[in-house]
């Protein structure tokens, strides 16, 4: 009886509160006497381990460790007590967290005597409810390959094999490359960064160096060499640089000189490059090509329906400070969903340049949507096993002309394997949602909900949602875990 009543005077007291969306702040009161066994425990164990002039090994008086080893070993205990009684209150109130608390143990103090009180933040998971997924509504165009689209194939094939060819004079154009000096002054910093000889793609939307610009094509085209153009950018507060993120940036670009792309021409040369003996045979395999990807459209067409319809019908917050923090693992998350479409490394850079300067509006979505996505897999009981992932890395090594297990290696080295792990679990929830849709036939021309640029950057950074579950980050300062 006893001993059940101690282990309830040491119980730590635990009160949990809402601290914001999807945040809760976490009070804990470890009991003095927990504090005072903790304590006697650890310098018991010092005692045994402890040289001290004039004692045998264990026999040491506890004043004088306490004299010698204080300070160190009441942070240690402070630690241990502090790490376990967070860890515990989480666990035992089962709060399904984003990461670790962020417990900054240097503002606390052990006390002299009485209890120990600290509180922590944390961010946990959202808590909602799925809409019906039985017959979800979905529309299904018809696309055949046009004579057109085999045309506008062949030109870009022609501009990838292209030339950078310098531009005599004249004026800076849509589309050039130029190179220029770059001054960049971020809010908050004193020094200027310099960068010299920088190229530059004049887009619509494209970078100075790492700061992403809009309308960069109304600042540079029409510059002659020499110029200079000046700009200031609001980078977005969950842009996936930290240094640059939230802040105001001051943009100075000293043109120096400007290339404008060559395509190839469509010769014997630039046939043999692509291991056809002629045009008739060129468009025959660019016909095949573009069948299996207007299939592949057509399927990615109809997920976004489905996720849309799942934005749309499902409300909950999201935690604000993971939707910042998460958006370089979004963009991770992004560049294996375009490797599993198949496209190339040329094409992955173009779409990734737009993604890059992605709003905060499209990283909540692509939060919310993991969220969803993870809820309905759970619904359904879906996971992916290693034969699964080793079949689609295969598919994609063969595409990509690797082989499939360095391509594997290479995305456990660089990260993207359980990206890629998430994308497949993700396409099997889509597939069993399809299952059970209404799917409706219709005529391309009778399709509006989707455009052309919802096809491109937008859709990509729609349907991919938030990366694995947010990794947990470690307290501040010491930790005894």
């Amino acid at each position: 009886m006893a001993k059940e009543q101690e282990i309830t005077e040491l119980k730590n007291t635990v009160t949990i509160e809402d601290a914001g969306p999807c945040k809760k702040k976490v009070v804990v009161e470890i009991p003095e006497e927990a504090v005072r066994k903790t304590t006697d425990e650890q310098y018991e164990t010092l005692r045994k381990e402890a040289l001290m002039p004039g004692f045998r090994k264990g026999r040491a008086p506890r004043r004088l460790l306490e004299k010698r080893f204080g300070k160190e070993t009441t942070e240690q205990i402070k630690l241990k007590l502090l790490a376990e009684a967070s860890d515990s209150a989480l666990k035992d109130n089962k709060l399904d967290v984003l990461r670790d608390p962020d417990i900054d143990f240097k503002k606390i103090e052990l006390p002299a005597a009485g209890p120990l009180k600290f509180d922590f933040e944390v961010e946990v998971r959202p808590e909602f409810d799925l809409p019906g997924l039985d017959g979800i509504a979905v529309e299904k165009r018809k696309l055949e390959v046009t004579n057109e689209q085999i045309d506008r194939e062949i030109e870009q094939l022609r501009k990838w094999s292209g030339i950078w060819t310098p531009r005599d004079g004249g004026e800076v154009e849509l589309y050039d490359q130029i190179i220029a000096d770059v001054v960049l002054k971020a809010e908050g910093v004193e020094e200027e960064q310099k960068l010299d000889n920088i190229e530059i793609y004049v887009r619509q939307n494209g970078f100075v160096g790492a700061i992403p610009v809009e309308k960069l094509d109304e600042l540079l085209v029409g510059a002659k060499f020499g110029d200079a153009r000046q700009t200031s950018v609001e980078v977005p507060k969950t842009y996936f640089r930290e240094e640059y993120r939230g802040k105001k940036v001051n943009i100075r670009i000293t043109v120096k000189e400007a290339k404008w792309l060559k395509p190839a021409a469509l010769d014997e040369n630039f046939l043999k490059r692509l291991g056809v003996e002629n045009e008739n045979e060129l468009r025959e395999k660019l016909r095949d090509s573009l069948q299996s990807r207007l299939e592949q459209q057509v399927r990615t067409e109809m997920a976004e329906q489905i996720y849309k319809y799942m934005l749309d019908n499902t409300k909950f917050d999201l935690p604000v400070d993971v939707v910042g923090e998460h958006s370089a693992s979004l963009l991770q998350r992004q560049y294996s969903n375009l490797m599993m479409r198949g496209l190339s490394r040329e094409q992955i850079e173009e779409q990734m340049e737009q993604l890059r300067a992605g709003s905060e509006q499209q990283a909540k979505e692509q939060l919310k949507t993991f969220f969803i996505m993870a809820k309905i897999a759970e619904k359904f009981e879906i996971d992916v096993s290693e034969e699964e992932i080793n079949g689609y890395i295969a598919q994609l090594a063969v595409q990509r002309g690797q082989r499939p297990e360095r391509m594997r290696e290479e995305m456990v080295r660089d990260g993207s394997l359980a990206q890629f792990r998430l994308q497949v679990r993700e396409n099997k929830c889509i597939a069993k949602l399809l299952e059970s849709a209404r799917i409706t036939e219709i005529e391309p021309e009778k399709k509006a909900a989707t455009t052309t640029a919802k096809k491109t950057a937008k859709k990509t950074a729609r349907k991919t949602t938030a990366e694995e579950k947010p990794k947990k980050r470690k307290p501040k300062g010491k930790n005894t875990r």
